[in-house]
């Protein structure tokens, strides 16, 4: 069964309008782009918070699975995940960074949503993947001990944060810092970034990029936030280009300082929160820091790379295959007149195209495939796509 194109959720914050990628293209049922509001999340799941819904009857998706549960998602999906769908696609369009934060694995996810469930409004963890659009910078994982270290012993402004009993720069003593940079007064924290810019360049070695980065943060925030320091010194900072990706483990830090990417995850919206954010918006600092893993540890392993898809049949379609079991993620591109066959999946399959126009054919029917267009795709369809114009498709599945 081929769902019909599904009107998504928009999450309006972040400072970047989501119709510069493709917000304003999307066919709605009662929903207007304000022009005085910026957007900058497009939700194209089943996840009730911002669900997408029914092109044509409203109906949100999460109502339309549960009434059709084996049929649309299928044994395999079911008895893995329950009946829902296990995965969460969404657009993100970033101007300004978005807060440093980790995703709580499963078992704390249980423990906090058990406690809190109006914070934490479910008990699954949510590690994602961030797929380039464009270029898209990303503060993700941890750097090279040796290259944090080198920070922390030669720089006087930090070796303040550093652990005094320490005998090596380990794991524990890398908690131990980012929760010291965290419960730093909003004075010594600003003066600590007063410092750093004052040391040459040179004294960075190849990390020379923090004194670049560091006034675009400060301006977006303010001095005073100790994200500021906790991203810089000890978190990998990558350049990407369109089509490079990214995966972020449960428990592992990140923050997006720019771009437009398509992002996926397990189905789950809790996050803990500590910089590039008010202060009223943080969480709690100790739970942070407790429930922080330590992997991965070089810009290489952050990177997620992509293998020629076996769904494929014109072998116009790669594949991203994160170490999870809630998705998978496809991207078909294809040029003027080009065409490709997706073959049926087990399982369900949000699709939607992020550029050019053509048809997508299921079940017998053919509907327009544009920029912006979601499609929701039941289990064991075939799926066809002709571009007219040079057409980018992502499919995000399970089986």
């Amino acid at each position: 069964m081929l769902g019909p194109n599904a009107n998504c959720g928009t999450q309006p914050h972040y400072d970047e309008p989501l119709q510069q990628c493709f917000g304003d293209v999307v066919p709605r049922q009662g929903f207007q782009i304000d022009e005085s509001k910026d957007y900058a999340e497009m939700w194209m799941g089943d996840y009730p918070i911002l669900p997408a819904k029914d092109l044509k009857t409203g109906e949100e998706l999460h109502k339309i699975v549960d009434e059709n549960k084996e049929k649309l998602l299928g044994k395999t999906c079911i008895e893995k995940f329950g009946g829902v769908v296990p995965f969460l696609p969404k657009i993100l369009s970033i101007a300004k960074a978005l807060p440093l934060q980790i995703h709580p694995n499963k078992q704390l996810s249980e423990r906090l949503h058990k406690e809190n469930p109006d914070k934490f409004p479910d008990p699954n963890h949510k590690p994602e993947i961030a797929i380039a659009l464009g270029p898209f910078e990303v503060f993700a994982g941890w750097k090279d001990q040796s290259d944090i270290q080198s920070l922390f012993d030669e720089l006087e402004p930090l070796k303040k944060f550093v652990p005094e009993q320490h005998s090596k720069f380990d794991h524990d003593a890398l908690k131990q810092i980012c929760l010291n940079i965290l419960k730093t007064s909003d004075q010594e924290t600003a003066k600590t970034q007063e410092e750093l810019a004052k040391i040459p360049k040179e004294k960075y070695g190849k990390q020379g990029y923090i004194l670049d980065v560091l006034p675009r943060l400060q301006k977006q925030y303010s001095k005073e936030d100790p994200g500021n320091l906790v991203a810089l010194l000890t978190m990998n900072f990558l350049q990407l280009s369109a089509g490079d990706a990214i995966y972020v483990p449960a428990d592992a830090p990140h923050a997006y300082l720019s771009g437009d990417i398509v992002e996926c995850m397990a189905r789950s919206n809790n996050v803990l929160n500590t910089g590039f954010c008010p202060r009223a918006d943080r969480d709690d600092i100790e739970l942070f820091t407790s429930a922080l893993t330590f992997g991965p540890h070089t810009p290489e392993e952050v990177k997620l790379g992509t293998r020629k898809s076996d769904k494929s049949l014109n072998g116009k379609t790669s594949e991203y295959a994160p170490p999870m079991s809630e998705f998978n993620m496809l991207k078909t591109s294809l040029k003027d007149g080009e065409k490709e066959t997706i073959k049926a999946i087990a399982g369900p399959s949000v699709v939607f195209a992020t550029s050019g126009s053509g048809k997508l054919t299921a079940d017998g029917e053919s509907h327009d495939l544009s920029e912006g267009y979601i499609f929701f795709v039941g289990q064991g369809v075939e799926v066809k796509y002709e571009a007219s114009e040079e057409l980018e498709v992502y499919q995000a599945y399970t089986e």
